[in-house]
């Protein structure tokens, strides 16, 4: 009996090696790993018993049993938490000490069957069943009743304007699927003996100069090949027929380098081809995780010279006359898509695109400029690459879940802001949020945990949207955006002005959209200086009445920057000792800004709810305890007057709600455990904003006598609820 203790304790240590080990992907079978785990346990437990054994040789006070099993404890939990646990150090040290504490009462309770052993073995019983049952459960949504699970208003595009099909549906191409690559790969057939049309390798090597020691040594031992010969390697979904078709390519992001990556866009594929579009996913497994070590981010230039590579060899079939795919790829329509660091991948490779050398190293020449139109970072990284994209004069979309548990914000959104549109050519940028939409779902191979095992047990997956949901809304929203962009069928654009005209094709839920064409004049960012009274071209800003007024830095929700300013606007009439003035945020515009009203067709305001627990900043201290007393205020449905005054005065008005909602603060909770989530993940929510559109024709149609070319000002008046912030980024006119 007086060993079980120790044997006990011992096996719990082996239980963890062999999870890891389990889970440790080498390409060996996962019991095959298991069992190494197990093996690596017992030959750290056998030296530390014979390092100890020459230690404390003759002395007996202590014996040596239990000093090795303590040590080894020590130094295995250790080990395991360095290389297999990624769980935060306080988590996994109270499941390990809870651990050791269930062996010692299981070894008090076997030793002699006492009250106070019993009822210890007891409670460590149900500790232990607990933290097992939160473990494999999926979790649980605390946030279900905050913000009801449904489509805003319309507005002001009614169904009946709707004059365009199903984005998603399947179109009158019949499919052929192949692919293209190396012919000679060593681990996987269908770029081997499988391939339709063999390609060239490539040389890479002043692309990844980090391809060198151990990543090397077992990545070409794997592989079978090195920078020097990165392989070409495609999966083509092809529609049958003359053409020439537009291309598109598919590039992934980051996973392990073993658990193939390519084949999880398939449904984007054979969607994107039965519409006409050829569509190639890209093998850049190469470059992906692996134990021997992972480049975080050092590849990026890599991931996107690949994809320039692979254009030049579509080039070049569609240029040799005898060769099948002759003449049938429309070079002059090209559409990137990429995933995660494939997200970030797609906007370098637009940017390489036009210029004459590598930019970190001139010996490698580039010779490319192909007419890439569109671009789509699929929740993607914006921090990988050491330097800063900025692209232009291209369409661009990017779309992002907010229960993304690998990029926690929406990243997507700086690149969206840092674009530019210099040229005459009619272009668009767009922005998608998808309320409970994760990471991994997107790609139909990673599955619905964003993080391996055991990490993966933390996660908190019930409020996740269904793979195929998520799916769905990627297709809706990817085709739509290959149809305008692509096809120039323009119709298509209200899809990303306001989602709720594809409410019938999309899972009921809350979508964000972004959207801002080539032709937006802009009369104030909030970016321009320090003064939060003035905006460009002598426009000026004035807040009368409001409780909270300050330009600032968007952060993200793990204080991080969104790198845009915004302006932040609160009025609490509930603490005010006057309720009967109304908080008014007024715009007077410049001479120039006026003008703008004039010819164009929409006032575009980018805002978003903000948090009405910051309005506490301006409370005095015994405001403050006395709402300690209060019950806690609920959080505000926002809504606010737009009115626009003319020099005569005339004035008309109309409220935001009437061309579509403003949504509640979306929040989140991504692990099962809410402490959790402050330290892995950060806070519940994060300022996501929107793009509204209001049609002048909606403000001239209320008075006759308002004269639009006569515009002076616009006013925010918050008359709508007592208390409430809103965020507001960008306010402008366009045509679209």
């Amino acid at each position: 009996m007086k060993n079980r203790l120790l044997s006990f304790i011992i096996l719990l240590s082996l239980i963890f090696y062999g999870i890891v080990g389990y889970h440790f992907l080498t390409g060996w079978h996962p019991m095959v790993m298991m069992f190494i785990g197990i093996i690596i346990g017992v030959l750290i437990n056998l030296a530390v018993y014979g390092l100890l054994n020459l230690l404390v040789k003759g002395s007996h006070k202590i014996p040596l049993k239990y000093i090795t099993a303590i040590c080894s404890g020590i130094i295995g939990f250790i080990i395991l938490k360095i290389f297999g646990f990624g769980w935060p150090t306080l988590f996994y040290s109270a499941v390990v000490a809870l651990g050791i504490l269930f062996c010692i009462s299981l070894y008090l309770f076997q030793r002699k069957k006492t009250f106070l052993s019993t009822l210890f073995f007891g409670l460590m019983l149900i500790g232990v069943g607990y933290i097992l049952f939160v473990l494999a459960t999926p979790g649980s949504d605390p946030f279900d009743k905050e913000v009801p699970m449904a489509f805003l208003e319309e507005g002001d595009f009614p169904p009946s304007e709707v004059l365009f099909e199903n984005p998603a549906a399947i179109g009158s191409f019949k499919v052929k699927t192949f692919t293209y690559g190396s012919g000679t790969d060593e681990q996987r057939k269908e770029f081997a003996t499988g391939v339709t049309y063999t390609t060239n390798s490539v040389n890479g090597k002043w692309l990844i100069p980090d391809w060198k020691d151990k990543k090397k040594k077992w990545r070409e031992r794997y592989w079978g090949f090195g920078a020097e010969n990165f392989p070409l390697n495609g999966r083509v979904y092809m529609p049958e027929g003359e053409g020439p078709f537009p291309l598109t390519l598919i590039v992934h992001g980051n996973h392990s380098m073993i658990d193939y990556s390519d084949d999880g866009y398939g449904y984007l594929g054979n969607l994107l081809a039965s519409r006409g579009i050829i569509a190639v996913s890209v093998d850049e497994n190469f470059l992906n995780a692996h134990w021997s070590g992972d480049f975080m981010g050092k590849e990026m230039p890599a991931r996107a010279w690949l994809l320039l590579k692979h254009l030049e060899q579509w080039n070049n079939w569609n240029s040799e006359i005898d060769h099948e795919l002759a003449g049938k790829i429309d070079m002059d329509n090209i559409m990137l898509v990429g995933h995660s660091r494939g997200g970030e991948a797609v906007s370098i490779a637009a940017a390489y695109n036009k210029l004459p050398y590598f930019p970190d190293e001139a010996k490698e020449k580039f010779n490319f400029n192909y007419n890439i139109k569109s671009v789509v970072a699929l929740a993607p990284t914006d921090y990988r690459y050491n330097r800063q994209i900025i692209l232009k004069d291209i369409n661009f979309l990017s779309i992002q879940g907010s229960y993304d548990s690998d990029e926690v914000s929406f990243w997507g959104m700086r690149p969206y802001r840092r674009m530019q549109f210099t040229d005459s050519i009619t272009s668009f940028k767009s922005g998608v949020y998808i309320h409970h939409a994760n990471h991994g779902q997107f790609n139909s191979t990673w599955g619905n945990a964003d993080f391996g095992a055991p990490s993966k047990w933390l996660l908190n997956l019930d409020p996740l949207l269904e793979e195929e949901q998520q799916q769905e809304t990627a297709k809706v929203f990817i085709s739509a955006f290959a149809e305008a962009t692509l096809k120039n069928k323009q119709e298509y654009n209200v899809i990303f002005k306001n989602v709720a005209v594809a409410k019938q094709w999309l899972p009921i839920e809350h979508y964000l959209t972004h959207f801002e064409s080539s032709d937006l004049q802009t009369i104030a960012d909030f970016e321009e200086d320090l003064n939060i009274t003035t905006a460009s071209d002598s426009t000026t800003l004035q807040a009368t009445d409001l409780a909270l007024w300050k330009e600032q830095i968007l952060p993200t929700r793990d204080k991080k920057s969104q790198e845009n300013s915004g302006v932040i606007l609160g009025w609490d009439y509930e603490n005010s000792k006057s309720s009967a003035k109304k908080g008014v945020y007024e715009v007077t515009l410049s001479t120039a800004a006026t003008s703008l009203f004039a010819a164009k067709s929409s006032l575009q305001i980018t805002l978003g709810a903000g948090n009405h627990e910051w309005l506490a900043i301006n409370l005095t201290e015994e405001e403050i305890e006395k709402k300690k007393d209060d019950e806690e205020r609920e959080v505000p449905q926002l809504d606010f007057t737009i009115q626009l005054t003319d020099k005569l005065g005339q004035t008309v008005a109309i409220k935001v709600s009437d061309v579509k909602g403003i949504p509640k603060p979306l929040k989140t909770r991504f692990t099962k455990f809410k402490f959790l989530d402050k330290e892995m993940i950060g806070d519940d929510w994060e300022i996501q904003l929107q793009t509204y559109h209001f049609p002048l024709h909606i403000f001239t149609t209320k008075n006759g006598k308002f004269n639009m070319e006569q515009l002076k000002s616009l006013k925010f008046i918050f008359d709508q609820t007592d208390y409430g912030v809103v965020v507001v980024d960008e306010i402008g006119v366009s045509g679209l």
